[in-house]
């Protein structure tokens, strides 16, 4: 890339975004995350409601590091797109637009998600 006949290195890793910023580039990607999801809940669905063999085996696995892993996942994904969202309505409606509070509620969803995630799979297994 090229600025006024010069050549400009972008390192992605010294670029210091602010909170919202960082939270923002989350939804989006906790939003996809969601999106690709569906395909692998629907199968881990059909496959729990085969038999009462198959619900075992599904619930075995999800007991293990793995599962559970992947269950943090989309529980955060999920979480985190639905706080960053009310965050998002609420900024629409003029709350929270100041300064100060609108960077208190991006830490509040950055911090809020993964623990609200992380109780819950605790409480699923």
């Amino acid at each position: 890339m090229k600025l006024n006949g010069r050549h400009i290195y972008l390192n992605l890793l010294q670029i210091r975004l602010p909170i919202a910023g960082v939270m923002s580039i989350a939804h989006r990607v906790s939003g996809v995350l969601m999106v690709l999801a569906i395909p692998l809940l629907i199968g881990l669905l059909q496959f729990s409601l085969a038999d009462a063999a198959s619900f075992g085996q599904l619930k075995a696995w999800f007991g293990g590091w793995l599962g559970l892993a992947i269950l943090f996942l989309a529980l955060w994904a999920l979480l985190h797109h639905l706080l960053a969202g009310i965050r998002y309505f609420l900024l629409d409606l003029d709350i929270g637009i100041d300064k100060p509070h609108y960077r208190h509620s991006a830490w509040g969803v950055m911090l809020a998600a993964p623990l609200l995630a992380g109780l819950l799979t605790g409480v699923m297994r």
